[in-house]
């Protein structure tokens, strides 16, 4: 290969080989799989084959991908223990070609400002003077999923710099960094509860809302919806997580929205698409609008 790549591994169990699969296709769809569980050795040629592959853990597997230098490797990682996370998938996540104690500074030189239609996302180190008009959101994504360099939050944030008018109430399902909330809250959203099931994300989601003046922003552990507040029923949600999750939460989501309050739904690959809007379908929604950019889908949904 040309350039400099960086090899990202999933080491996980035989039997969740087909999720990590689908998950680590959503960054890129060359893997490369090391699955050994149905290698069985027959005729003469044993004596060819290498220890390493006879030796092997026949309940482990591998899946890699080679990632170039241009691209944000720590939006890679975080994706995948987020997404890997949600599916409740135990898995141990490696980098080769990076020095672990080089890892938490080295991500940072690829994250500069991103002009997001009027707003636009600048990482929390740089000084940045807003243009008349613009939407400055600031963002240090810790160990959380969410710059808003990955296509999923791109183009959630699309749909929402459109839909949100102010004074909406706003349920952002695996919240992440919080950086849709905090989009939310910025385009004049009136309140925002911000859920996600990993705790370091809900830490770090709180605190970019603090650092960016979010006051109505209420963040805190979920599973999906299961801690959610429901004391109210929301004008306006967002789910940018997989595939699988979204159709797991669409039969309760509706009962904690208004009314034709739109559902926008991310995270979904191309592949999927027509999965996730038979499951909102059956369930009366309607699709409204549709973006695209790459393998990634984001749908915005109603029951009208």
């Amino acid at each position: 290969m040309a350039g400099n790549w960086t090899k990202l591994t999933v080491t996980g169990r035989t039997p969740d080989l087909d999720d990590i699969c689908a998950v680590m296709s959503m960054l890129d769809n060359g893997l490369m799989i090391e699955d050994y569980s149905d290698f069985k050795l027959n005729g003469m040629y044993g004596d060819l084959v290498d220890d390493s592959i006879l030796n092997a853990d026949k309940e482990t597997v591998r899946v890699s991908i080679f990632v170039p230098e241009e691209k944000n490797l720590f939006e890679y990682r975080s994706h995948l223990e987020e997404r890997l996370g949600a599916l409740g998938i135990s898995a141990e996540i490696s980098v080769e070609g990076m020095r672990e104690e080089d890892w938490s500074e080295s991500w940072k030189q690829y994250y500069k400002p991103i002009p997001l239609g009027k707003v636009t996302i600048v990482p929390a180190w740089e000084d940045y003077s807003a243009k008349e008009g613009e939407v400055v959101i600031k963002m240090d994504p810790g160990m959380a999923f969410g710059t808003g360099t990955h296509e999923t939050t791109r183009l959630v944030m699309k749909i929402m710099q459109d839909e949100i008018t102010g004074g909406e109430r706003v349920l952002d399902v695996g919240t992440g960094s919080g950086i849709l909330s905090i989009c939310a809250s910025k385009l004049g959203a009136k309140e925002c509860f911000a859920y996600d099931i990993d705790p370091v994300a809900v830490n770090v989601a709180r605190e970019n809302a603090e650092r960016d003046g979010c006051t109505n922003i209420t963040v805190g552990v979920s599973d999906l919806l299961k801690n959610v507040n429901k004391d109210c029923q929301y004008d306006f949600a967002v789910a940018n997580i997989v595939a699988e999750i979204i159709i797991r939460m669409l039969p309760d989501v509706g009962e904690l929205l208004k009314p034709g309050a739109p559902l926008i739904l991310s995270g979904i690959i191309s592949m999927y698409r027509d999965d996730v809007l038979s499951a909102c379908a059956s369930l009366g929604y309607s699709l409204i609008r549709e973006e695209r950019e790459n393998d990634w889908v984001a749908l915005m949904v109603k029951k009208v």
